[in-house]
């Protein structure tokens, strides 16, 4: 039988890979280096309110509005999943996600917000896990995925010394592999739906 450990553990695990806060640090540096702390802090603090509330917003009204406009949760996740397959290939091949302007107030908003923190992969997780899960949970789980990656956008230099360049160019590159991955299977889940047999 379920449990609430359980739950939030199963819940926890897919939007940790999804929001995927670790293999993002690297961008939050490259985009916020000529920043200060307090400068970083604030666009770190503006970029997990953006993520919380478009978050909050795809799970409480995105369904509803995707209904109204004719599209299933299995049409986001394909479209989402080509989206994050196409960013994670342009990774791999030319070390570069997506192309931000490093001196821009905004970009707490986009792209570290969105679609960064919350893209295409946790705007479908979260849906779909709510058809699985309780609201209770899986907001729980979405909040703790936020406050790791607050701490971890907030701590970069601290994990850059730990990590060495090297290794965060390594850490990058594992999560753009898993982020095809994920991609890969969102695709892969959604066609059945879409293509009954």
């Amino acid at each position: 039988m379920p449990s609430f450990p359980n739950d939030l553990v199963s819940t926890f695990v897919p939007l940790f890979i999804a929001i995927d806060a670790l293999g993002t640090v690297p961008l939050v540096l490259a985009m916020t280096h000529d920043f200060d702390r307090s400068e970083r802090l604030k666009v770190v603090n503006i970029a997990m309110l953006t993520a919380l509330a478009v978050g909050l917003g795809f799970l409480f009204v995105g369904r509803g509005v995707l209904r109204l406009m004719g599209i299933q949760v299995a049409h986001f996740a394909i479209a989402g999943g080509l989206i994050l397959l196409i960013l994670a290939i342009r990774d791999i091949t030319t070390g570069k996600l997506m192309d931000v302007p490093t001196k821009e107030e905004l970009i707490g908003v986009v792209p570290i917000g969105t679609p960064l923190t919350v893209g295409p992969a946790t705007i479908t997780t979260l849906l779909l896990l709510s058809d699985s899960y309780s609201y209770t949970v899986l907001l729980l789980a979405f909040a703790l995925n936020l406050g790791v990656a607050w701490f971890a956008f907030r701590q970069s230099s601290a994990i850059v010394r730990v990590l060495g360049q090297g290794g965060l160019k390594a850490m990058s590159k594992v999560a753009s592999l898993l982020l095809a991955a994920i991609a890969v299977r969102m695709v892969f889940q959604a066609l059945p739906q879409v293509f009954p047999r």
